[in-house]
C-alpha cells in the first residue's frame, strides 16, 4: 500500500511539474520588417502557427485599431489565400497627403484557398501600413483563428505592463521613436552642396586671382627685362663712342 501510495503521489508530482514547466502556446503575432517609428510607414508580419494536431488552420481575421485608425492599409498577396478588405468611416476625419480620408480599413480577412496551414507550420501574412500615430507607444491588433475543425480561437486579451501575458493575447506592435525626416534630410543635403558649391565658387576665384597676379608678374617681368636690354644697348653705345674719343685726341 504504502508503495502504490507513493507511486501515486510521485506521479501526481511528475504531472504537476510538467503543467508547470510546460511552454505556453504559440499564439497569433506581429512584428514588423525593419523599424516601425512613429509617425512612419512599415510592413508589418502578422505570424500564424498552427497549435493542432489534428487541423489545419483555414481563416484569420485581423482587427486593425479604432483609436488609432490607420490611412493606408494594404495586404500584399499570399499564396493560397484569398484576402479580403473591410471598411468603415473613422469616428474622427483623417488626412493624408493633403487629402481627406472618409474610410479606413478596420479588418482583413485571410481565408485559405487549400490546405491552409498544416499542423507542425505557421504562416507569415504581410500588410503594409501607415502612417503610424505619433501619440501612441503601441498598436493592438485582435485577431481571431479559425481551424478546419470549426474550432475558433480569439487572440484578443490585451497584454497589460507587469502583470503575466494572458491565455489568449493579443499580437502588440511596438512602435519605436520616430525618425527624422526625409524632407529634413533633403533640406540638409541641399545645405551642404550649396556650402559645397560655394566652396568651389571661393576656390575658383582664387585660382583666377592667382593666374591674374601670374600674369601681372609676367608683363612687369618683360617690361624691365626689355628696359635693362636698352639700357645695357645704350652703355655699349657710350662707350664705343667714348673709346672713339680717346683715340681720335691720341691721333693728334
Amino acid at each position: 500500500m504504502k508503495a502504490s501510495r507513493i507511486a501515486a503521489a510521485g506521479a501526481v508530482s511528475g504531472i504537476a511539474v510538467l503543467a508547470l514547466s510546460a511552454p505556453a502556446f504559440a499564439h497569433v503575432s506581429v512584428q514588423p520588417e525593419g523599424a516601425a517609428a512613429k509617425g512612419g510607414y512599415a510592413v508589418v508580419d502578422f505570424k500564424v502557427p498552427n497549435e493542432r494536431d489534428n487541423a489545419s488552420t483555414t481563416k484569420l481575421e485581423v482587427n486593425f485599431p479604432t483609436d488609432h485608425p490607420l490611412a493606408s492599409v494594404m495586404p500584399q498577396p499570399v499564396p493560397g489565400w484569398k484576402a479580403e478588405v473591410t471598411k468603415a468611416k473613422p469616428a474622427k476625419p483623417l488626412e493624408s497627403h493633403g487629402k481627406q480620408i472618409t474610410e479606413v480599413v478596420t479588418k482583413v480577412t485571410w481565408t485559405a484557398d487549400g490546405k491552409g496551414v498544416e499542423p507542425g507550420y505557421f504562416q507569415k501574412f504581410p500588410v503594409s501600413i501607415g502612417a503610424l500615430p505619433e501619440d501612441a507607444d503601441q498598436l493592438v491588433f485582435k485577431a481571431i483563428q479559425t481551424y478546419s475543425n470549426k474550432e475558433v480561437v480569439r487572440w484578443i486579451e490585451v497584454p497589460q505592463e507587469g502583470q503575466e501575458e494572458p491565455d489568449t493575447p493579443a499580437p502588440v506592435l511596438k512602435l519605436s521613436a520616430a525618425e527624422d525626416d526625409a524632407h529634413g534630410a533633403s533640406g540638409s543635403d541641399a545645405k551642404a552642396d550649396d556650402t559645397e558649391a560655394a566652396a568651389q565658387s571661393t576656390a575658383a576665384d582664387t585660382s583666377a586671382s592667382d593666374s591674374g597676379s601670374g600674369d601681372g608678374s609676367d608683363t612687369t617681368a618683360r617690361v624691365l627685362g626689355i628696359a635693362g636690354i636698352v639700357v645695357g644697348a645704350a652703355g655699349v653705345a657710350y662707350g664705343v663712342l667714348a673709346g672713339r674719343r680717346r683715340n681720335s685726341g691720341t691721333a693728334a
